[in-house]
């Protein structure tokens, strides 16, 4: 329905996008994470490419992570400008796809490249010798860029499709409304009703799979009377290494990606009371974005040459504080 040139939303809409956890309690979350997230991930980024001369396939993936994690960061302003503004774009449609697809794209990326961490480290306790070929740097490195290319390819369908609505007792919406007219649109709902399948159910099977077996091969290995109590502590710092991230991973994407899946599925078939659902993917999404923050804990805990680098430059901190 149109109303002098201005999309008409439900009651219930506007008071979603003009209430308190729209404009105050969301931006403030985003807020949060990025003050966390910007300093961990840049120190992250610096570590990982120009401390650690030793390129393990792991860190070259976790590399990548938080180089996604500090972009999608270093975007949040706009969407916390967007909400403090009462859901009223400002920055025009080319602004809005834009952020748009860097969200997804993040998403996607996060998804492929910690199902690419899962799968690594299966290799790496189960095939410790055999995988050696395969678990090569170089090899590491086609693997992130293809999964770049696959993460821009997901998010073609934000660049392709206006964002922005015009909407009354609102103002611009940037893809939180969205005009459902003509072929375009019908064929934008039903191929992101597929999508969260392709880039999100599917590596969660891998990602589950891997962890699994990883985990069973970790506890039921073959304890001798030479292994030291060091090795065993490495076995179980794994294993709870493993049991956080998949954790993480979880409350982090599938609430989001099942939503989205049901929201889409629900507008193409030609449902209209979405009001509820909009406002659950919205806190879900808020939340989801904690990984951008969560991973470089992990990274810390995970890694034991990113641990060594922090702590040796902690201490030369701490060694020059004392000499002055």
């Amino acid at each position: 329905m149109r109303y002098s040139g201005k999309l008409a939303v439900s009651k219930e809409a506007v008071m979603l996008f003009k209430g308190l956890m729209v404009t105050r309690v969301m931006p403030s979350f985003y807020i949060f994470v990025m003050l966390f997230s910007l300093p961990l991930n840049a120190l992250a980024l610096v570590t990982f490419t120009c401390k650690i001369r030793v390129k393990k396939p792991a860190v070259i993936y976790m590399s990548h992570l938080a180089c996604v994690d500090l972009l999608f960061t270093l975007l949040l302003p706009l969407k916390i400008h967007y909400q403090l503004n009462a859901s009223d774009w400002v920055f025009g449609e080319v602004a809005c796809r834009v952020l748009t697809a860097a969200y997804y794209c993040y998403m996607y990326c996060s998804i492929l490249l910690v199902m690419c961490i899962s799968v690594d480290r299966l290799l790496a306790v189960a095939l410790p010798i055999a995988s050696l070929t395969w678990r090569s740097p170089r090899k590491a490195t086609c693997v992130c860029v293809l999964v770049w290319l696959l993460a821009l390819a997901g998010t073609v369908p934000t660049l392709l499709v206006r964002q922005t609505a015009n909407v009354k007792n609102v103002g611009v919406t940037c893809f939180d409304v969205l005009q459902r007219h003509g072929f375009s649109m019908q064929f934008y709902l039903y191929l992101f009703s597929i999508i969260p399948c392709i880039y999100f159910f599917l590596p969660l099977v891998v990602i589950l799979v891997s962890y699994s077996i990883t985990v069973y091969v970790l506890c039921v290995k073959p304890t001798r009377l030479t292994t030291s109590s060091s090795s065993s502590h490495k076995e179980r710092r794994a294993v709870i290494m493993v049991t956080a991230v998949l954790i993480e991973f979880v409350m982090s994407f599938a609430p989001s990606n099942g939503t989205l899946l049901y929201r889409y599925v629900h507008l193409s078939t030609g449902g209209n009371k979405a009001v509820d659902t909009f406002k659950i993917y919205l806190l879900v999404v808020c939340l989801g974005s904690s990984s951008v923050f969560l991973d470089p804990l992990l990274y810390y805990y995970g890694s034991s040459q990113y641990r060594q680098k922090i702590c040796s430059a902690l201490r030369c901190r701490e060694a020059k504080r004392a000499n002055t």
